[in-house]
């Protein structure tokens, strides 16, 4: 009698855990649903969370499949309008294409046409850092290199980081060994599920990812040399990350102008984006995301912004200083334009 009370009551309170676990997912995802797709939390870097698969899957795939995207926004009509570049004999990256830290969009005219030197500060030497960190940790871990972060360290070419070691290093730790972390799980996992896999077979299921692949954007009036953060290649989603940056919505331009890159050389339709947000807070990496579709409304922009920006360079047009008080503080024309 005894035994039979301690089982039921064991089994009473593994029904109660399930429950508050499905409860807790559930209240998530409506979460995601009633707030939008930036969920706030500890997320996890280019890996897809339980929850993020679940609001791919059921929320922006069925999206992208009902409302779709129209066949002149695809990226492998580049030759034809709207996406035909009007000017062949400008190029610009897709940062200045993207950019809207400018009210006017002065700083194409300075960077571009007058050539003005930059005024960097620690926000963009803290950029660089991490920005290094992902992108050569994940790499290493794809080939599986045995690259530590005191090696790493040892290739950082500190005469482009505007900071001193010092102020920079402890945040690249922390991030590096975040990843490590991250990756070695979803290895093990992997692995666990799949015991007759090879190596190469769990490596691609791990981090399913082309890391800073490099692609031309010429077709659309971009750069030849182009460096993608991070593509997806499972889900098919195209990552951009911003380091210690507060969610903007002008943010989504770099990933839909990736993907319209991807889809103009490549030809495979790119639905779904991605934003990373990460930052280092009181010691502890903190990343966010913002996952959404790349609809005709994004391409749209896309496009205006790039228009207006090879006019500003093709024709040599001055835009004109914004009022000072629009004008972030951190800029790095700040003191060309009030110096």
């Amino acid at each position: 009698m005894l035994r039979w009370k301690m089982t039921f009551d064991y089994y009473v309170i593994v029904f109660w855990f399930i429950r508050i676990i499905e409860i807790l997912i559930f209240a998530s995802i409506g979460l995601y649903f009633v707030f939008g797709s930036n969920f706030i939390g500890w997320l996890e870097m280019y890996f897809l969370s339980e929850i993020e698969r679940k609001y791919l899957i059921h929320r922006l795939l069925p999206l992208a499949r009902e409302v779709g995207v129209s066949s002149e926004l695809r990226g492998w009509n580049w030759h034809r309008a709207p996406l035909k570049p009007y000017y062949d004999d400008v190029k610009l990256p897709m940062y200045a294409v993207c950019s809207k830290y400018c009210p006017t969009d002065r700083d194409i005219y300075l960077g571009f046409v007058e050539k003005a030197s930059r005024t960097l500060n620690f926000k963009i030497a803290l950029g660089k850092m991490l920005h290094g960190v992902v992108s050569d940790c994940l790499q290493a871990f794809i080939q599986r290199k045995k690259l530590s972060f005191e090696d790493w360290c040892k290739k950082i070419r500190w005469n482009e980081i505007p900071a001193k070691p010092e102020e920079v290093l402890p945040l690249a730790r922390k991030v590096w060994e975040y990843l490590i972390k991250q990756c070695e799980a979803r290895y093990a996992e992997i692995e666990a599920r799949q015991p007759y896999a090879s190596e190469q077979d769990l490596i691609a299921s791990t981090v399913p990812f082309l890391i800073e692949h490099k692609i031309s954007g010429e077709l659309l009036g971009l750069s030849g040399l182009l460096s993608v953060d991070c593509y997806d290649y499972l889900h098919a989603i195209m990552y951009d990350l911003k380091v210690a940056a507060e969610p903007q919505e002008w943010h989504r331009l770099a990933p839909v102008g990736y993907a319209l890159v991807f889809e103009s050389v490549h030809e495979i339709p790119i639905d779904i984006c991605c934003i990373v947000y990460l930052d280092v807070v009181n010691g502890r990496v903190v990343v966010k995301k913002d996952l959404f579709f790349a609809s005709d409304e994004l391409r749209n922009w896309w496009i205006e912004e790039r228009d207006r920006k090879l006019e500003i360079v093709a024709e040599r047009r001055d835009p004109g200083k914004p009022d000072a008080t629009q004008c972030p503080k951190d800029c790095v024309y700040y003191q060309t334009c009030y110096g």
